[in-house]
């Protein structure tokens, strides 16, 4: 009875990729047939909201910025690990209340760590 189910969760999804994959083909067949095979100058330009372009449109930005936005994501989820923790509080008594010292002084350690290797600064 149990192998059935998988069974049937098998064909499902076979299936469906099936689908996707046929979707995909007939598109790009499609796309093929109606592509107009000349595209015209202006469509090949940048576009930037209405204004004529300066320079080239691939900017490469210091790796600083991506690593400043990752460490705002992860300050981000930690807050709601903490919020959870707040609901729960009483429950949890002086055990909870230790590990989420713990918890926190991990991410003091970590914005200690970026503050000296000069991820925070912005420029």
């Amino acid at each position: 009875m149990l192998a059935t189910g998988y069974l049937f969760a098998a064909i499902f999804f076979i299936g469906g990729c099936g689908f996707v994959l046929m979707s995909l083909m007939m598109a790009d067949t499609l796309n093929a047939l109606l592509l107009k095979r000349k595209p015209a100058k202006d469509k090949l330009a940048t576009y930037e909201s209405g204004e004529t372009p300066l320079g080239s449109a691939w900017v490469q930005y210091p790796l600083a910025f991506y690593i400043f936005a990752l460490l705002f994501v992860v300050f981000d989820v930690d807050i709601v690990f903490i919020l959870a923790w707040a609901v729960i509080f009483k429950q949890l008594s002086w055990f909870g209340f230790v590990e989420i010292l713990f918890f926190i002084g991990v991410l003091a350690l970590g914005l200690v760590y970026a503050w000296r290797k000069g991820v925070i600064r912005w420029i």
